[in-house]
């Protein structure tokens, strides 16, 4: 229960902060450190082409630099459609942007707090989903293509990503909310060539009680798997072993681990890790390389001051020259 309580606030607190993110008028500020920007879920694109990094996550806001240690922003990057199931202004949770096929996808959580889809033990769930918008350009703007959804209206999803499988076909692979199923999973769908809808429906790909590491305590104190599954990324190691990094819980403990694919496809059967893979109180990374080619791990650290939660990016050193990922020391960017 502990856990779960800490969860939740977790989810009101961001809910919060957004709320008055959109009531401040948006300041565009220069030369701001990485760890003076408070942002969950930060996402850095390195782009080749601008020898730029863009750095998006949850708020929908977007940060430029040209180092690493020095950032410029917060720039309003997307253009939703006000007529559409998000209303006219959408939370925005955990966008990414991946460049594919000449294009710039913004992959994220958008929710509309107007509308209310289910009611479960007393939790009323919100109108949340994942979608993706589109642009010729890293810093946007980014709008809509041609699928109203993505992902059906009567289920929360969030954390959408991109990954290209075996198979040659672009795949989203986002997480069912456990507000709803009470035990989140982790699925996949796949999206329509020029990523501007899904086809098909989605597929279970593990459960958040399959992790061997994530755990909560019940009414009654005991023992079991955590509920939550939140923000994946996909990665390959040198060896060619499809690896995921997602985040969950181990009692009050926001903390990351991994699984790996037994077949080398989304498909799996996946095998997580038994310890986690980053120290405690860190979550939600992804994988990236920086413009001269040495291999990161951005992540946000997840500390509660005097009640309310600090999420605060930072740079891990990574490597995957073998059959596994294996996280390195903190990496503090020059300028």
């Amino acid at each position: 229960m502990k856990g779960f309580v800490f969860t939740l606030l977790s989810f009101l607190f961001v809910a919060s902060s957004l709320k008055a993110q959109e009531s401040r008028p948006r300041e565009i500020r220069k030369n701001v450190p990485l760890d003076s920007i408070v942002l969950s879920d930060p996402f850095i694109l390195a782009d080749q082409k601008t020898k730029m990094y863009y750095m998006t996550g949850t708020g929908g806001m977007l940060w430029k630099s040209k180092n690493l240690k020095l950032w410029e922003g917060p720039y309003q990057v997307t253009k939703t459609d006000p007529t559409s199931w998000m209303g006219p202004k959408p939370m925005i949770w955990a966008a990414e942007i991946h460049p594919y096929k000449g294009k710039y996808y913004y992959f994220a959580t958008f929710t509309n707090r107007a509308v209310m889809i289910d009611t479960v033990r007393g939790n009323a769930i919100e109108r949340r989903a994942c979608h993706v918008l589109v642009s010729d350009k890293p810093d946007g703007p980014y709008v809509p293509m041609k699928d109203a959804t993505y992902l059906p209206a009567n289920m929360p999803t969030l954390d959408g990503t991109l990954w290209v499988d075996k198979d040659g076909k672009p795949y989203m692979v986002y997480c069912y909310e456990w507000l709803q199923n009470w035990n989140g999973t982790m699925e996949k769908i796949e999206l329509k060539p020029d990523l501007s809808g899904t086809i098909g429906k989605g597929k279970v790909l593990f459960r958040a009680s399959d992790s061997p590491w994530s755990r909560e305590k019940d009414e009654n104190g005991q023992e079991k798997p955590n509920k939550v599954t939140d923000g994946p990324y996909l990665f390959k190691t040198k060896t060619g072993r499809l690896g995921m990094i997602w985040t969950s819980w181990i009692h009050d403990v926001y903390t990351q681990g991994v699984a790996y694919s037994k077949s080398g496809t989304l498909d799996g059967p996946w095998i997580h890790e038994k310890e986690p893979i980053t120290p405690l109180n860190f979550g939600h990374g992804m994988l990236f390389h920086t413009l001269d080619g040495k291999l990161l791990m951005s992540i946000h650290s997840h500390k509660s001051i005097n009640g309310r939660y600090r999420r605060i990016p930072h740079l891990f050193q990574v490597d995957l020259s073998g059959d596994k990922l294996v996280v390195g020391k903190l990496y503090n960017p020059e300028s």
